[in-house]
């Protein structure tokens, strides 16, 4: 009996995107840069971001944004959580490569978790320009995400039809 193929998801970003902001502390400073640089792009779309980076950005451009936990304390993982649901369009993280990070495994949880959801992430002043002056930056964008539950599910399979063997 041949198999059924599952088919990918087909993901609808909105054309007014929702943006998580995080910067690690010594970028904290040329986050809230470059937010003022770019506060008429950002002002059309949806902000959160992780406890003093949204504080920060707030109080010193006057965009709004929503404040979730701080990094350390489980704000990565709140920013993992809501790209995971769907909830996050897109994922602009100054982080800092010469500085260790105690939250280090929180910090790439959050950045595989970007990258099996497929949504755009910045890690960079540079990227993050990129992103904001994309063509599909305040346009609806379509795109496929893989069927992770069905590969799941077959890769389940399979190891039930080894074992059977053993």
């Amino acid at each position: 009996m041949k198999e059924k193929e599952e088919k990918n998801k087909e993901i609808i970003m909105d054309s007014q995107k929702r943006i998580a902001l995080i910067a690690h502390d010594n970028l904290k400073d040329d986050m809230v840069a470059w937010c003022e640089k770019n506060k008429e792009i950002l002002r059309q779309h949806f902000l959160c971001g992780t406890g003093t980076t949204a504080g920060l950005i707030a109080a010193k451009t006057k965009l709004p944004v929503e404040a979730l936990k701080s990094g350390p304390l489980g704000g990565d993982q709140q920013v993992g959580a809501r790209i995971a649901d769907g909830e996050i369009d897109m994922l602009i993280f100054f982080s800092d490569p010469l500085e260790a990070q105690p939250h280090d495994p929180d910090i790439k949880a959050l950045t595989r978790i970007a990258s099996v959801y497929d949504i755009p992430m910045a890690n960079n002043r540079a990227t993050a320009d990129f992103l904001l002056n994309s063509a599909y930056m305040n346009k609806v964008y379509v795109h496929e995400l893989m069927d992770f539950d069905a590969v799941a599910r077959k890769r389940v399979k399979n190891i039930s039809e080894i074992m059977k063997d053993v």
